[in-house]
């Protein structure tokens, strides 16, 4: 077990790597549930809320180099107080001018900045918490760190490049995406924006899991959460794209207009029809509780090797049925599926989480590369839930994504 003294060194060292301390600790909370010991996890939350900014010279300077010396006079105001930092970077409300706005008029604009030659530093941060964990020995071996820092490090290269989160933010708002869909809004993203400087247009939301939710209704909450999984089905097995990051912070409720806004694209990712294929099997073997064909769409996947252990294969396959438990049908009459303390759901966390101890010590191979993401955001839209209180027609969304899907000849 680590001191205090101790844990307070260490979010001292890990705050000045912050963007690859950060998608590690999102890596291990959200990846399984609660793999982490509780001092490591107290590690993670408390680098996670020592939000570090730029001085104003230093963002200044970051604005200078992207956007041109006058970068200023594409703004009426600019607040040189961030409002938001993220892992990488700092956001500011900034109002653009009516020549540089799209729209012809001033427009109210959150500029994201990235902190300067944070992606230089990428590899040799993710070195040094690599060195940091395993002199500790506070991992599990089971986790594989080696397979998860590299699937970080490439993560956290893509997340660097806002030109590239811009543009997944411009597909999501389009027909193609999901521009069609009244329930969502996307904000337009600034022409002007650079690699390292990201202008996007200002939401009127707020945050889906803040202090908001104390004051929203049981509709309101029933509605949030069954926009945010049946989204995530879309994303998968339509757009074979997904926004992975799910933060709370990234979905913002406006209860006005009665939208979900989304407002983050950096952790995007796209996935080949062939991976969504074999995905979609497991995924209706587990809804089934078809215990071969878990194994067998496991296999394929890469989940297994065929050399696991009759416990580890009991533990993996009772998860997987575990965790598709909400898109089954609790009986004719009753279809939604309710979240949140006191429910099924709970015990059945519960129950996950006493299998994990097997599955770190008998796992012999990494999860398959794009699950990283894939269940990342999945977990966290079912932890959303859990924190809404939500009943949602689960098996209503799943239904309608089977009927919906069509498997390549070959699967």
């Amino acid at each position: 077990m680590m001191t205090s003294a101790n844990i307070t060194r260490l979010v001292e060292k890990l705050s000045k790597m912050r963007g690859a301390a950060l998608k590690l600790g999102q890596f291990m909370s959200i990846q399984d549930s609660h793999l982490l010991p509780k001092d490591v996890e107290e590690v993670f939350r408390r680098v996670h809320d020592s939000a570090h900014y730029m001085p104003n010279w230093q963002m200044e300077r970051v604005m200078a180099d992207s956007l041109g010396t006058s970068w200023a006079s594409n703004f009426s105001s600019f607040d040189p107080v961030p409002f938001a930092a993220a892992s990488l970077g700092q956001v500011h409300s900034a109002v653009l001018t009516a020549n540089a706005s799209p729209t012809r008029k001033d427009e109210k604009v959150a500029v994201k900045i990235q902190f300067p030659d944070i992606a230089k530093s990428i590899e040799s941060d993710l070195g040094y918490l690599k060195l940091l964990l395993n002199a500790g020995r506070i991992l599990p071996k089971g986790l594989f760190l080696d397979k998860t820092l590299e699937v970080m490090k490439s993560e956290l290269a893509d997340e660097c490049d806002y030109k590239r989160e811009a543009s997944c933010g411009r597909f999501f708002a389009s027909e193609e995406g999901i521009g069609s869909d009244g329930r969502f809004r996307v904000p337009w993203v600034w022409d002007g924006s650079t690699d390292r400087v990201l202008v996007m247009q200002h939401m009127g939301g707020v945050s889906v899991g803040g202090n908001v939710v104390d004051t929203l209704s049981q509709d309101s909450r029933d509605q949030i959460a069954s926009m945010i999984i049946e989204l995530c089905m879309k994303e998968l097995f339509q757009l074979r794209m997904m926004q992975t990051d799910p933060n709370w912070s990234n979905f913002l409720w406006n209860e006005r207009t009665r939208q979900i806004e989304l407002i983050d694209f950096g952790a995007t990712r796209s996935y080949s029809k062939e991976f969504i294929d074999k995905w979609m099997h497991q995924l209706q073997a587990a809804v089934a509780k078809d215990r071969e064909e878990c194994i067998h769409w496991s296999l394929e996947l890469g989940y297994l090797t065929g050399a696991e252990s009759k416990s580890m294969l009991d533990a993996h396959v009772q998860s997987l049925t575990l965790l598709a438990s909400p898109f089954r049908a609790q009986s004719e009459s009753e279809r939604r599926y309710a979240f949140g303390r006191g429910t099924e759901w709970t015990h059945i966390t519960a129950e996950i989480r006493s299998l994990i101890p097997v599955m770190l010590s008998d796992r012999l191979t990494p999860p398959p590369r794009e699950t990283y993401s894939l269940n990342r955001k999945l977990s966290g839209a079912f932890l959303l839930a859990s924190r809404l209180g939500a009943q949602v027609d689960c098996y209503g969304i799943w239904e309608k994504t089977v009927q919906n899907y069509r498997f390549d000849q070959q699967a």
